[in-house]
């Protein structure tokens, strides 16, 4: 196959964990775009090109497949280190070695998954952040002009920004942020992680982004979704109309349910009902095309990306009224929905059907 260029295009995105992604599975929903992120001390632990996430990848670029791979720095017990300290060369080291096995591989590099949320909160206005992550960016821009001069495929982007529809989450660290990504000619754009309260609440992830790119520059959106708008819904009785057809206690949470699916999938019809009998879901059921709509609407989506399956961390059975439901995101439901007939897991057809709708867009 032969990927699209990266003008607008929705792709799936496997996070940190591979096997939650197949071959079989992307024919299915016809995508053209695959993305993951590696978290870089496992750099350590091996040949980076043999690592899950990295090894995905290329093969995937290998087969025609458009590639992303996020960089993701995990800070969150640490300082994020200084210049000359045993933490930065740490940090050099294992970028060091995923560089010559993703560059001019992968279509997109991305420097940080999460930066603001991967730090310890004392430092989430720290300009010791962005200090880190501007000499990890140079670094890579540094050893792409080296190796490649000016012919290299893979577009450079700083990772993503978070909860930009809260006003303490624009800060001085942010703005210095997209000032680096404007004013260092190698980068491409940006990547934002608009993960809503609200379904209408993307609109401040561009409203604070695109006034800030130059003309040149475009944005990635590797992850978004409606999951803490179902979080403020997980304690909500479930529908009569759900109750009534599967003989559920009509005082049953919606949490519940979501548990009960987690230790003893659905059957794939079960899990449709529940969604479409579920007003916070059914209603929001076009989420993905009004939401590619806009981030398209503004010519400058390079890729925006959609999760593909449930993985193990987000399908713990000691899911509760307070847990970050990821598992509703999924197009594929490994963990809440028995396989289906043909090999593949049972889908989020809500999901599925608006993804492979959206590749023709």
């Amino acid at each position: 196959m032969s990927a699209p260029s990266p003008n607008g295009v929705l792709g799936a995105n496997f996070n940190g964990d591979p096997n939650i992604m197949t071959g079989s599975e992307l024919r299915n929903i016809t995508a053209t775009w695959v993305r993951g992120f590696f978290a870089m001390p496992d750099a350590d632990k091996g040949n980076a090109a043999d690592q899950p996430a990295i090894k995905a990848l290329i093969t995937y670029a290998g087969q025609g497949y458009g590639t992303v791979l996020s960089l993701k720095f995990p800070y969150n017990k640490q300082a994020i280190p200084t210049p000359g300290s045993p933490a930065m060369a740490a940090a050099q080291r294992q970028l060091d070695a995923v560089l010559p096995v993703a560059m001019n591989k992968v279509d997109i590099l991305a420097i940080g998954n999460e930066p603001f949320i991967e730090c310890q909160q004392s430092e989430r206005n720290s300009p010791q952040l962005n200090a880190f992550y501007e000499a990890m960016a140079q670094r890579a821009i540094d050893y792409r002009t080296q190796k490649f001069g000016s012919g290299s495929k893979t577009q450079l982007f700083m990772g993503a920004l978070n909860h930009l529809d809260l006003p303490q989450w624009k800060t001085a660290a942010t703005d210095r942020w997209m000032q680096y990504v404007h004013d260092t000619q190698a980068i491409a754009g940006t990547d934002i992680h608009p993960h809503l309260p609200d379904p209408g609440a993307g609109h401040f992830y561009l409203d604070y982004i695109l006034p800030k790119l130059r003309p040149d520059q475009k944005f990635l959106a590797t992850e978004f979704s409606l999951v803490l708008f179902y979080q403020s819904h997980l304690a909500d009785p479930i529908s009569a109309d759900f109750a009534t057809k599967y003989h559920v206690p009509k005082k049953t949470r919606v949490w519940q349910v979501i548990k009960d699916a987690l230790g003893n999938p659905f059957p794939e019809q079960k899990w449709t009902d529940f969604l479409a009998m579920s007003p916070w879901f059914a209603d929001n059921k076009n989420f993905m095309t009004d939401q590619v709509g806009a981030f398209r609407a503004t010519g400058k989506l390079a890729v925006a990306t959609y999760g593909i399956g449930q993985d193990s961390a987000m399908s713990s059975d000691k899911f509760d009224a307070k847990s970050t439901p990821w598992v509703l995101n999924s197009m594929f439901c490994q963990h809440t929905v028995q396989p289906a007939g043909n090999g593949l897991p049972g889908q989020n057809t809500v999901w599925t059907n608006e993804f492979r709708a959206l590749q023709h867009g």
